[in-house]
């Protein structure tokens, strides 16, 4: 199973939803690098579920314990590998999906693939679970990236159809950090209100709902990526769509410039100060797959999440007939909101990939 990525610096995810451990292991990680444990932990909750009514019941305590790659809190240049233990899994919810597979899941894909063989609990491997072990590896390298001048933020641009307050041309890194230690990962707080609103809403309906992710990266020379194949979107995109859940990405003005003129999607260069500049950003820091030096921009769709109480058709498996199936178990009413570190944590890995 494929489930890593990267080229000098590699990651791999393991473990299942309802398994004993989910982990990861990096190679490549430059060495002599110190962690900061703490901010690594403060990290890790932001991703973490049971804390409130707008995410999953299933509460981890997602402390992660090094199995090798750190010696005395530095990276030694050996793979690093880290364990995050399961202890509030109730498998007990998901027999019924052995049989019929969940609509909008992996289940019937993974049931055609391992003939039947899969571990499915708490969606098994293809469980939003498997973003912690990310976000420790992509936490670690968000502190390799900021000691190196570049820093990394996202927030939840939009839940159904309420918008937050869009990032600039470029932002400071204390927006970044001002967002991340709020308990919702928006920039204007009313308009988080709004969206807890319709994530109760959608609950209380026994549904979902999805939304958007901005993301931006700077402090990023320009310069970095290659045509055609290993440009900075192509690796970028390549690697979110590995979080559960993403559907779409974009990149700059993205979706947008298709219905704008060539003169208003242009970014105009100047001259200042004896350096060439960019007046706008809506290449969104990348052209020809290489960086400007201008911000990275990319925006994720979010799908609403397939596990909902509502009853749904699906089929019985053994029986080969038609079925209806409400979903039991512990589950988001809306997976963006906690998807807004695990952007940051591959962002960054890729970035730091890139730079090696």
């Amino acid at each position: 199973m494929s489930s890593e990525f990267g080229n000098k610096l590699r990651v791999s995810v393991f473990g299942q939803s309802h398994g004993d451990a989910i982990g990861v292991v990096i190679n490549g990680l430059p060495h002599g690098e110190e962690i900061d444990f703490d901010e690594l932990q403060d990290f890790l909750e932001r991703r973490r579920g049971g804390k409130n009514p707008y995410s999953t019941k299933r509460s981890e305590k997602d402390v992660p314990k090094f199995l090798s790659g750190i010696q005395d809190n530095k990276t030694c240049g050996m793979p690093l590998c880290a364990i995050i233990e399961n202890e509030d899994k109730r498998s007990v919810d998901y027999s019924e999906i052995l049989d019929k597979p969940r609509p909008s899941h992996a289940d019937l894909t993974a049931h055609i693939k391992w003939q039947g063989m899969a571990d499915m609990r708490g969606g098994g491997h293809f469980s939003g679970r498997l973003t912690a072990p990310l976000c420790i590896a992509g936490g670690i390298a968000k502190q390799i990236l900021k000691r190196r001048g570049i820093h990394v933020g996202a927030h939840l641009l939009c839940v159904e159809n309420v918008y937050d307050k869009a990032f600039g041309i470029t932002e400071d890194s204390s927006l970044f950090e001002e967002i991340a230690k709020k308990d919702f990962p928006v920039i204007d707080n009313l308009s988080g209100e709004k969206m807890k609103e319709r994530i109760i809403s959608a609950s209380k309906d026994l549904d979902s709902v999805g939304g958007i992710i901005e993301c931006m990266i700077t402090g990023v020379p320009a310069g970095i990526g290659e045509p055609m194949f290993d440009g900075v979107e192509n690796r970028l995109a390549a690697s979110l769509f590995g979080i559960p859940a993403i559907k779409g990405i974009e990149f700059g003005t993205g979706f947008e410039a298709s219905h704008m003129r060539g003169s208003e999607n242009n970014d105009p260069y100047y001259v200042e100060n004896g350096e060439i500049k960019i007046k706008t950003n809506n290449a969104g820091g990348i052209l020809g797959g290489i960086t400007t030096g201008m911000p990275v921009v990319f925006r994720l769709a979010v799908k609403p999440t397939p596990s909902i109480a509502k009853e749904q058709d699906t089929v019985s498996i053994s029986k080969m007939e038609n079925a209806k199936l409400s979903i039991k178990g512990r589950h988001d009413p809306c997976i963006a909101q906690r998807a807004v570190p695990v952007a940051e944590a591959v962002a960054s890995l890729v970035i730091l990939d890139m730079l090696i």
